[in-house]
């Protein structure tokens, strides 16, 4: 597969992520839901929540704006082997923490593997 369009790939992926996020307030019924923990525990949630909306569109723009920079400098590199060791901390979190038995979990689980291995595709391909 070409790099252009792994990376676009990376985007739809980041992109899709984003949305998710976005959705997690209706999603899990925040703020209501969140009643049951501190004042500090809800605003770290749902700010934490809010910065990865923001990282994850980010990243979706740089693989569609700057493909090259990304898999052709160092700077972009580097970026890439970032977000895909990302993926696998948040797929190995997955593992430790949510030991649900659910289809969507499992697919969940799934699209944090994927992302893994589409932000590290390009590096492998030099």
């Amino acid at each position: 597969m070409e790099t252009g369009t792994v990376l676009l790939l990376c985007a739809l992926h980041s992109f899709g992520f984003a949305l998710f996020h976005l959705g997690f307030w209706r999603l899990f019924d925040w703020p209501r839901t969140l009643q049951a923990t501190t004042r500090p525990n809800r605003a770290i949630l749902q700010i934490a929540n809010l910065q990865l909306v923001w990282v994850f569109a980010g990243v979706g723009l740089l693989c569609l704006l700057h493909p090259d920079a990304l898999a052709g400098t160092p700077l972009g590199r580097a970026v890439l082997a970032g977000m895909s060791i990302f993926w696998l901390i948040r797929l190995a979190a997955q593992l430790v923490w949510v030991r649900i038995h659910h289809p969507l979990v499992h697919a969940l689980t799934a699209l944090f593997a994927c992302g893994a291995v589409l932000f590290a595709w390009p590096l492998l391909r030099a």
